[in-house]
């Protein structure tokens, strides 16, 4: 018995095993040693796979040399007196194996056994292969291989520094790049040149933020981030300029720069305070647009009462109004008033307001503020008569949310 190995799958068995226990395949009796190279094939096989030759030229060529070495027996038998006819013989035979083995030796390729002659029984025998093919075949294999995984290796350590190259280049981190361009000495010019640019842009993008930070201006951080809208310090610079409109803002404290640090900060660190302090600055600040809009409620009022005009006078007039000391007073109330004041002996009348408006204001609701107003009028009555007089009065009103005169009273100013 004898461990060899399966011709199939290559695992080491017996030659007596059944079937080889990796693979299955029939071992006993079904195996065939090639008595050129000694490779183990199955019988199925018409030729080695190593070697391509046929064991049964082998079986063909010993049976002929077997039958050329009984008939030189024979020979030597019947002529036994004669040496010199044994050594005649004897050489020739010596000269064709001496050509078979050249021819083997130059052309191995050639299907021809190597016989070794034996002078003492004339018996010729088939010698092994050399294994200079198989040496050959190794070397060339390894070779192959060496280079299949010099190949891989080298696409690995391209594809390696491929993937470091666009992590630096897509980094911020001079750190990163610096790395890349010490562990990749012979990486490609471009991409060197392509990381080297990149850090030093990152050099002056951290030379220009030392500066607009020294500054401390808003100007100059406004124009770092004009220069550099990607920077990593880019957040860190609008919290600066909002701190500085901030601290802005708060020392001039009026309803104009809160609302103005509200639009341009939507988001910024104190939008709630700047709310907050807009909202106290409305409730007790009178904007230019709520003064006009209370001097247009009084100057419709009295030229309605200069034009007889019942619907003007009535029109900024609540439905319920405290008016001339008569609690809820109806609009009908108003234009009886009116009415009272143009006697018979009356040809015209004019109001006019002769002072500026001193305006109160009160928040009564979420952003609802009720104002309390007082100004001064003169009343010049034209009589039938060609007589003309002129009163003074002091107005005091009050006007709701809906801009409605709900509260009106008139004091008279003798002097």
């Amino acid at each position: 018995m004898a461990i060899i190995k399966c011709p199939e799958c290559g695992h080491q068995t017996s030659d007596k095993a059944p079937v080889c226990p990796n693979c299955g395949v029939e071992i006993a009796g079904k195996i065939i040693k090639c008595p050129y190279c000694g490779e183990i094939y199955l019988k199925s096989e018409v030729v080695c796979p190593h070697c391509h030759k046929s064991a049964l030229d082998n079986s063909a060529a010993t049976s002929n040399d077997n039958a050329n070495t009984n008939d030189t027996s024979e020979v030597n038998i019947e002529k036994d007196f004669s040496t010199s006819k044994q050594d005649s013989i004897v050489n020739t035979e010596d000269k064709k194996i001496t050509t078979l083995q050249n021819n083997v030796e130059h052309n191995p390729e050639v299907n021809t056994p190597v016989l070794n002659f034996n002078p003492d029984n004339h018996n010729i025998t088939p010698k092994k292969k050399s294994n200079k093919t198989i040496i050959i075949v190794s070397l060339i294999i390894a070779v192959l291989a060496v280079g299949i995984c010099f190949y891989f290796y080298n696409d690995a350590k391209n594809d390696k520094e491929e993937e470091d190259y666009m992590y630096a280049l897509n980094s911020d981190d001079p750190m990163v790049l610096q790395d890349y361009l010490d562990n990749y000495k012979n990486a490609p010019q471009e991409h060197i040149d392509s990381i080297t640019a990149h850090l030093q842009r990152l050099a002056q993008l951290d030379q220009d933020w030392t500066n607009a930070v020294v500054s401390g201006s808003k100007s100059s951080l406004t124009e770092y981030l004009k220069m550099h809208p990607d920077s990593p310090h880019k957040q860190e610079a609008l919290d600066k300029i909002d701190s500085i409109d901030w601290a802005q803002c708060s020392k001039i404290n009026t309803s104009d720069a809160y609302q103005m640090y509200i639009t341009e900060h939507s988001d910024g660190n104190h939008y709630d305070e700047a709310v907050i302090a807009l909202k106290k600055i409305k409730a007790t600040q009178v904007s230019i647009d709520e003064r006009q809009a209370i001097s247009d409620i009084f100057r419709r009022f009295f030229i309605s009462i200069n034009e007889r005009d019942e619907n003007g006078l009535i029109s900024n007039v609540n439905d319920y109004v405290n008016f001339l000391g008569k609690s809820n007073a109806t609009k009908e109330d108003i234009i009886y008033f009116m009415n009272k004041l143009y006697k018979q002996d009356v040809q015209s009348m004019v109001w006019s307001i002769t002072s500026d408006y001193n305006i109160q204001k009160k928040e009564i609701g979420d952003e609802q503020y009720e104002y309390s107003v007082s100004f001064m009028t003169n009343q010049k009555v034209e009589k039938t008569d060609n007589t003309s007089s002129v009163h003074k009065y002091k107005i005091n009103a009050k006007i709701n949310p809906d801009g409605k005169i709900t509260d009106m009273s008139m004091t008279r100013i003798n002097e």
